[in-house]
């Protein structure tokens, strides 16, 4: 049995039971899971600058967006700061687009549309081989360290008290391209607890983080798999109080989110655009108030942060299919 999770309306990525996509390359342009829009001959499993400088962008205006979870509206504010640092640092204006979904944001820069992104923790593999997505660099703690866990959840007084009692039941889950949302709790479940999803238990998927963690403490959901970073950060905000939430399984450390630029940016400002997170001040700003456990931006590669991430899809039997 084989099934496509739909993700960008015109390409989708296979769905968990598929096989490996094969390497679509080309002697002169090999690519690995990339989209045939893009190469890689250096290897590092990201999208190369085009060769033809024709094809590098130079847009007056730099769109950037941060990953869709919460309130963009919330999000847009905590980002105004570190907007107008990039603005200052490339010499453009920078604009902050909220989007709605993952799919949203991964068309927006397929399509040229969005030059600078933070993707989330999953949907990194597929920012990197459908959209042409450069990730560069995440927040970390002023010591460096960085990562967050994947928790199931329940409403504090639930009868369910470890993933086996999950059996039966009704499982939330975010969106199919989110590591802690989705891939994660799904490959753990099942290597784990031998427990899968439409056989073992229903899924159903919330769209977000914070609509599975309200779910919870509003008893809408029975269950759910959320990334404790966002978590934390709604206990922090008092959105959800912490008192109504009951962990009953927590993952190992994953990479958060990535931040990146699309391949084909001009390499000049692709190169202000790293200069701009990595000289900006967290002290006082509003980046640091949201993500308190932040302090700083590190450099990063997909080849290697994302190592376990590309096996939990693997695990999980998805490959990436941009068509």
């Amino acid at each position: 049995m084989r099934s496509t999770i739909s993700l960008l309306g015109k390409f989708a990525l296979l769905a968990l039971l598929g096989v490996p996509l094969s390497a679509q390359a080309q002697e002169d342009c090999p690519r690995g899971t990339l989209d045939s829009l893009y190469c890689d001959r250096d290897g590092d499993l990201v999208a190369d600058l085009p060769l033809d400088s024709a094809d590098w962008v130079d847009p007056d205006t730099i769109v950037f967006a941060y990953t869709p979870v919460e309130d963009p509206a919330v999000y847009a504010k905590v980002w105004d700061g570190f907007i107008n640092h990039m603005a200052e640092v490339t010499g453009k204006k920078v604009v902050f687009f909220p989007v709605q979904s993952n799919s949203a944001q991964l068309e927006a820069m397929r399509s040229g549309r969005l030059h600078v992104a933070g993707f989330n923790t999953g949907s990194n593999p597929v920012a990197v081989s459908c959209a042409g997505f450069v990730p560069f660099t995440m927040m970390a703690a002023a010591d460096g360290s960085f990562g967050y866990e994947m928790e199931i959840i329940v409403p504090a007084d639930s009868d369910i008290q470890s993933p086996a009692d999950i059996k039966g039941r009704t499982m939330a889950f975010t969106s199919p391209t989110s590591n802690s949302g989705f891939k994660a709790p799904s490959a753990l479940l099942k290597s784990e607890f031998g427990l899968v999803a439409e056989t073992d238990f229903t899924p159903a998927f919330s769209g977000k983080h914070d609509n599975s963690v309200l779910g919870v403490a509003n008893k809408d959901y029975e269950v759910a798999a959320v990334a404790n970073s966002v978590m934390n950060r709604m206990f922090d905000r008092e959105v959800v109080d912490k008192a109504k939430i009951r962990t009953i399984y927590k993952s190992a450390t994953f990479p958060t989110t990535g931040y990146g630029y699309a391949h084909n940016l001009h390499p000049e400002l692709a190169a202000r655009v790293k200069q701009a997170f990595y000289t900006f001040d967290w002290e006082g700003s509003d980046l640091q108030a949201e993500f308190q456990k932040e302090g700083r931006f590190v450099s990063i590669t997909h080849k290697f942060d994302w190592d376990i991430i590309r096996k939990i899809d693997a695990a999980n039997g998805v490959s990436y299919d941009c068509k």
